[in-house]
């Protein structure tokens, strides 16, 4: 068939099925993806790691967005979206498999190779589900479906979260202060103990994906392929390749850094929450206020676009919220600043089901390629986030020369990392306002 033939607008009723598949698929996503929340001072605790360091669990994850990606776009043109999806699954469960060796040998490489092969798995699904439920349907209303995928991938976040909270954090304070009184040997075997907990559950997420892999690749999902661009919309030249679409690379740009402050608000808030000196019994569900604050958006995203609202408009709406609670985070404290690193997830519930649709409007044939392209821009989550744990360091240290107490410096610290999302959401308010109308003929 060929690739600018346009066969996505199907009556609903035949789509139902689809949509309600990739919508366990996201979910699928959401659960492995929010993981890492509890998975960061999991990890530091047990390798005793700075907090850039124990960052590097979200980067393991998310650079693998890089690179498989491409790969990954070659891999789904060769067998198709169905098998791609399959396949993606079932890589994930070979990740999850390796953690536990990583737990017997305590080893934080071994950890962050079996969260860049989960990453890889996931680079595949996403590479596929993405485009196909933009394209399965109507442009216009691309971000309505997205927004019903971002619910059922942050309800799978906020269960993955709590309930890898309770496993891997229960205790945790009380392990901490024995490390500080026993000796060598018996902090390794306090330490050993720990790493074990990871064990069951991940043999089980592992059996879980295995399965779904096997199903998913029976499953009846009919084939589809994006509108091409009119020559109208481009004053009449014909697109020959990638590089002629400005508006997707900016696209790209304004994903990559909405990712990497999405990341740092539900992947850093349990650790700023614990710097703050709230008990870890009480932080552990702090990554679920974020999530539960998405889900709500998302639902409003599905009331809203496109019958009141389009989705530009609600890219605005987010970039701009998202810039005034990043100025309000770092200039409040307490329990009151972390409720305003969860409101982040109002700004940015709404960003990911506008970028997909603005960025891939016209691509026609080059609508794999470009979803890759996209994809690569998760890597924002590898990136961001380690930045901001940088700034928490260096800040810390600086406070500590100062002459300042340790508990007021990680405070502060953790706070003024924050700052790193600024600059993320002015490159989404420009994409908002002019990005994604750069190449494209104006109405």
């Amino acid at each position: 068939m060929p690739d600018n033939q346009e066969i996505a607008s199907q009556p609903k009723n035949n789509t139902l099925v689809p949509i309600l598949i990739i919508a366990g698929l996201f979910f699928i996503l959401g659960f492995v993806t929010w993981i890492n929340g509890a998975l960061i001072p999991f990890m530091k605790t047990i390798n005793e790691l700075t907090d850039a360091q124990s960052y590097l669990v979200v980067s393991a994850s998310y650079i693998s967005f890089v690179v498989m990606a491409l790969p990954a776009s070659y891999v789904i043109n060769k067998i198709g979206y169905r098998k791609g999806m399959s396949l993606g699954l079932i890589i994930m469960a070979i990740g999850a498999l390796v953690f536990i060796p990583a737990a017997e040998a305590r080893t934080y490489w071994m950890f962050l190779a079996a969260i860049f092969i989960q990453g890889a798995g996931m680079t595949l699904l996403q590479t596929a589900s993405n485009p196909y439920i933009t394209i399965i349907g109507p442009i216009e209303s691309a971000a309505k479906r997205i927004a019903i995928m971002g619910i059922a991938n942050k309800v799978a976040g906020a269960l993955g979260s709590v309930i890898f909270g309770a496993i891997l954090l229960s205790g945790i304070d009380e392990v901490k202060e024995k490390l500080n009184l026993v000796d060598t040997a018996e902090k390794a075997n306090l330490l050993n103990t720990m790493a074990d907990s990871v064990v069951t559950p991940y043999i089980v997420l592992a059996i879980v994906l295995f399965l779904l892999g096997i199903l998913i690749r029976k499953a009846s999902l009919p084939d589809v392929e994006a509108k091409p661009i009119e020559e109208s919309e481009t004053g009449g030249k014909t697109k020959s390749n990638i590089l002629q679409f400005p508006h997707l690379w900016l696209g790209v740009l304004a994903l990559f850094v909405y990712v990497g402050v999405e990341v740092v608000a539900g992947d850093t808030i349990i650790a700023y929450g614990i710097s703050l000196d709230i008990p870890v019994e009480q932080a552990k569900f702090f990554t679920l206020f974020t999530l539960m604050a998405m889900v709500a958006t998302y639902a409003l995203g599905v009331f809203l676009i496109p019958k009141y609202i389009s989705q530009a408009f609600a890219l605005k709406t987010s970039a701009s919220l998202g810039i005034i609670l990043s100025f309000c985070i770092v200039y409040t404290s307490g329990f009151t600043s972390v409720l305003l690193v969860a409101a982040l997830g109002i700004a940015n519930a709404l960003v990911w089901p506008a970028i997909w649709p603005l960025a891939l409007t016209g691509l026609g044939k080059f609508t794999k390629t470009a979803s890759a392209l996209l994809i690569m821009a998760i890597s924002g989550g590898a990136i961001i986030p380690p930045l901001y744990g940088d700034l928490v360091d260096n800040k810390k240290e600086h406070l500590l020369a100062s002459g300042v107490d340790e508990v007021t410096a990680m405070a502060e610290a953790a706070s003024f990392g924050y700052w790193i999302l600024l600059p993320c959401y002015v490159i989404i308010l420009y994409y908002a306002f002019f990005g994604h109308k750069v190449g494209l003929k104006k109405a």
